[in-house]
C-alpha cells in the first residue's frame, strides 16, 4: 500500500507477512524488545510453579451449571442508564471481550418493556388463527415433535448506536453498539406451523404478540419472511434463557430486534398491518423533513472494530491485530475494508471465520502502531453491493431526528499516549 504519511504516522501493514514481521522485528529492537533479547531471558528464568499446580482444584460438579472463571467476573452485560420504570430497560453485550462470532447466552443483550415473566412451559401455549383454515393451539411438546432446524443469525436492536446520530459520543464500544448479539438457534419453521393451520389467500401480515406484561405485539409482512423465518426453542444448544424468550420466542432473521417476539404467544393472520404501538408511536424514523419512515425492518450492513476500540490502551509500539465484526440484515458480508487514517485510505480486511446469511462475521487486519496518532474505522459491504456510510451521509440523508437503524462508519482515535477514545 503506497503511503502518503510521515513516518511519525501509524500505517496498516502491507499483505505480506514477511514483511510484516520485518517490520516487527525493527519495532521491537528499537524498543529494546527484541526477539532475541525475549528468548535468552526465557531461557535464563525457569518457569515457576505457582500454587494451583501443587494443590488439588475444585471437585467435579461444582457448581453443576458451568460458569466462567472469577477472573472474568469483569465481562458481563451492562446498562447505559438507569431504566425509566421498573421492568423497562436494556443491558448490552460486552463486545470488545467476546471472541468468535457466537455470543455466550448469559452475555446476549436484553431489550424489555415490562421485565421478564416467568413462564411454565407445561401451561404455555402458542395459538394460531385468524385468516387460516383450521386454527389451533400447540405446546411446547408439540413443537419440539416438529422437524427442527438449526441455524446462526444475528439479533440487533433498532436503537443500537442511536447515541452516535449527532456525533461521537464519547461511549466505549459496549454501549455504543452493545444492542448486538448473535447466537446459535434451533426450532421449527414458521412456514412448517402455517402449513398446519392452512393459510387463507387473503392472508398478507401477520400479528406476532408476547405473554410478557407488556404483550409486545408486531405486524409482519408474510412474503418477506415466510422463507427463514422460525419458532425457536433453543439457543446455543440449551433452551432459551429467560430474558431471551423462554420457552418459546420468534426469530426473523435479518430484522430489527424487537420484531423477533419473546416469550411467543400468539400469531394471527391478517390482510394489512394492525397498527399496534410499535408501530405507530414507537420504532418510527422520523426524517428532517418531519415525515417517519414506517415498517422499516431489515438492518442494514454495519460494522465496528471491538480491539482495539474506546477505553483500550496500547502499550507497546509494534504489531497489533485490528479485529471486530461485520453484519447485515440482507445477506452475507461481502468484504470489509480497514482505515488507519480516518478513512482517507481503505485496504481489505480477512474474513477470519464463517460468513454466514444473515450473521455477525469476524474480520482482521494487520496494523503496526509505531507511537503517531491514528483514527481507525471499518466499512462493512454485504453481497447485495450495499456500502456502509459515513455518519456524514447518513446525517445528509435523515438528519439526526431518527433514533433507529443507526449504521455509519464509527471512528476510534488513537492517540499518541496510547490511548483509545470515541472521537
Amino acid at each position: 500500500m503506497k503511503r502518503n504519511s510521515k513516518l511519525a504516522q501509524p500505517a496498516l501493514v502491507s499483505d505480506s507477512r514477511r514483511d510484516t514481521m520485518r517490520k516487527l522485528a525493527a519495532g521491537a529492537l528499537a524498543s529494546g524488545l527484541g526477539m532475541r533479547a525475549h528468548a535468552q531471558e526465557a531461557a535464563a528464568t525457569p518457569l515457576a510453579v505457582e500454587r494451583w499446580t501443587v494443590t488439588p482444584g475444585a471437585p467435579l460438579l461444582s457448581p453443576p451449571y458451568g460458569v466462567p472463571s472469577s477472573f472474568e467476573g469483569n465481562v458481563i452485560r451492562r446498562s447505559a442508564r438507569a431504566p425509566a420504570m421498573p421492568g423497562s430497560g436494556s443491558s448490552m453485550t460486552p463486545l470488545a471481550d467476546l471472541f468468535g462470532s457466537v455470543t455466550p447466552n448469559g452475555l446476549v443483550y436484553e431489550r424489555h418493556h415490562a421485565g421478564v415473566p416467568k413462564i411454565d412451559p407445561a401451561q404455555h401455549r402458542v395459538v394460531i388463527h385468524g385468516l387460516v383454515r383450521q386454527p389451533r393451539l400447540f405446546t411446547i411438546d408439540d413443537l419440539l415433535r416438529f422437524p427442527s432446524e438449526t441455524r446462526v443469525h444475528f439479533l440487533e436492536c433498532s436503537g443500537n448506536t442511536g447515541s452516535e446520530w449527532s456525533g461521537p459520543s464519547g461511549l466505549p464500544v459496549q454501549f455504543t453498539h452493545g444492542l448486538l448479539s448473535c447466537c446459535e438457534w434451533t426450532g421449527v419453521r414458521l412456514s412448517t406451523l402455517l402449513d398446519e393451520v392452512g393459510v387463507d389467500q387473503s392472508a398478507q401480515w401477520i400479528l406476532a404478540e408476547g405473554a410478557d406484561g407488556a404483550a409486545m405485539t408486531r405486524s409482519l409482512p408474510l412474503a418477506r419472511i415466510l422463507d427463514r423465518a422460525l419458532v425457536v426453542y433453543a439457543q446455543n444448544g440449551e433452551r432459551l434463557r429467560p430474558e431471551n424468550g423462554y420457552p418459546v420466542r420468534l426469530i426473523v432473521p435479518g430484522f430489527e430486534g424487537n420484531t423477533n417476539i419473546k416469550w411467543l404467544r400468539r400469531i394471527k393472520l391478517v390482510q394489512a398491518p394492525e397498527m399496534t404501538r410499535e408501530e405507530t408511536s414507537k420504532y418510527t424514523n422520523l426524517l428532517r423533513d418531519g415525515k417517519a419512515r414506517q415498517f422499516v425492518f431489515e438492518m442494514d450492513a454495519k460494522s465496528v472494530i471491538t480491539r482495539p476500540s474506546a477505553g483500550h490502551r496500547l502499550t507497546t509500539h509494534g504489531y497489533y491485530p485490528i479485529s471486530g465484526y461485520a453484519w447485515s440484515g440482507r445477506g452475507r458480508i461481502r468484504r470489509v475494508d480497514i482505515s488507519a487514517d480516518g478513512g482517507k485510505t481503505w485496504r481489505t480486511a480477512r474474513l477470519t471465520g464463517p460468513v454466514q446469511d444473515r450473521a455477525l462475521t469476524r474480520f482482521e487486519a494487520d496494523w503496526y502502531w509505531n507511537g503517531g496518532a491514528a483514527n481507525l474505522q471499518s466499512r462493512a459491504i454485504d453481497e447485495t453491493g450495499y456500502i456502509q456510510p459515513t455518519h456524514a451521509a447518513l446525517v445528509a440523508a435523515r438528519g439526526v431526528n431518527s433514533q433507529y437503524h443507526y449504521n455509519g462508519i464509527q471512528n476510534w482515535r488513537v492517540e499518541e499516549t496510547g490511548e483509545v477514545r470515541n472521537a
